[in-house]
């Protein structure tokens, strides 16, 4: 018996658990079954109760309290666990049928997806090579705000990458929340945002290199020359204004290379594309959807729905 489910996963802040509770909501209205799972063990706020929690294995408090770790460190650890308990997932899919729709809502610690082997070997579990041979596909978030700032536009764009090449798993890329740059971007520039294109960093508008007062200027205003606070004053002004500066750095052509050549890689692999995705608005959630069984080819496993008998009616005894 088949199974289908998606990850969604993506930065912290990018609107997963937002976008799971609106796709839950979109599946009830339209009489679709789903068994939601929640893999972060450090998420607390939940408009629909998981039916699946990985905080009833293990929690992110409890191991960073006992184990001394950090945010990260922890939240590695309690996957390592995970997977040294797998029986915790595959007890609770295992007898889960092909007409629901299984959802697992992942952290946003980047580090997961781009270089710690943890998901790897849960997805193996997962789907068709592991245990529970789940048709699985990723659905990866990225915040839509990120256009604003192209060079983290194409940072994003290359975790995402990342992610699809470490996964090996079909991927559904979005830009969420587009409610909050509706009314900023133009349909014909955020086409261009949809399918990465390189060329949006030659007509990036750079703030950074808006003419400023200088430290060294602000400072002979307000300190006395000759005295000491003056001379650390300028001490001061030659690190602010050397070549390690985080203005001089984000405006700095090693940094313009760096960013040409990230988009160059995105580029040339033409792996990412991008659909778009207002979580408040049923129609943009019903699209993403659409796409995300198309992935996973949900419908084509499920049984036509047989139209209702039609009610025999004696025509005569209706018009005596």
């Amino acid at each position: 018996m088949s199974k289908y489910g998606t990850l969604i996963m993506g930065p912290a802040g990018a609107g997963k658990t937002t976008f799971c509770t609106a796709l839950i909501q979109h599946l009830r209205n339209n009489r679709r079954s789903c068994f939601y799972v929640n893999l972060d063990p450090a998420a607390e706020d939940f408009a629909y109760e998981p039916d699946l929690d990985i905080k009833d294995l293990i929690s992110l408090d409890d191991v960073m309290e006992e184990m001394h770790l950090g945010p990260n460190g922890g939240l590695i650890y309690c996957f390592e666990f995970l997977l040294e308990n797998l029986d915790f997932l595959t007890e609770a899919l295992d007898p889960v049928t092909e007409e629901v729709l299984i959802i697992l809502d992942m952290p946003g610690q980047i580090e997961l997806y781009t270089h710690v082997p943890v998901l790897p070997t849960l997805v193996r579990h997962l789907t068709r090579t592991g245990a529970l041979g789940i048709n699985l596909c990723a659905t990866y978030l990225l915040e839509s705000t990120f256009i604003v700032d192209r060079a983290k536009f194409f940072a994003g764009t290359l975790s995402a990458m990342s992610a699809m090449v470490m996964l090996e798993l079909p991927h559904v890329n979005v830009l969420s929340k587009m409610d909050l740059v509706k009314k900023t971007v133009g349909r014909r520039q955020l086409k261009r945002f949809l399918d990465p294109d390189a060329s949006l960093l030659d007509d990036d508008d750079d703030h950074l290199g808006a003419d400023q007062p200088s430290a060294e200027s602000t400072s002979a205003q307000t300190i006395p020359s000759g005295s000491t606070a003056a001379a650390t004053a300028a001490a001061a002004t030659d690190l602010s204004s050397g070549p390690t500066a985080v203005d001089s750095v984000m405006r700095g052509a090693s940094f313009k290379r760096l960013n040409r050549a990230v988009a160059g890689l995105i580029d040339d692999f033409s792996m990412v594309s991008f659909l778009r995705l207002d979580s408040q608005d049923e129609d943009s959630v019903a699209a993403v959807l659409s796409y995300i069984d198309g992935v996973i080819q949900f419908h084509e496993a499920q049984e036509p729905r047989e139209p209702h008998d039609e009610v025999e009616v004696d025509w005569e005894e209706t018009e005596a």
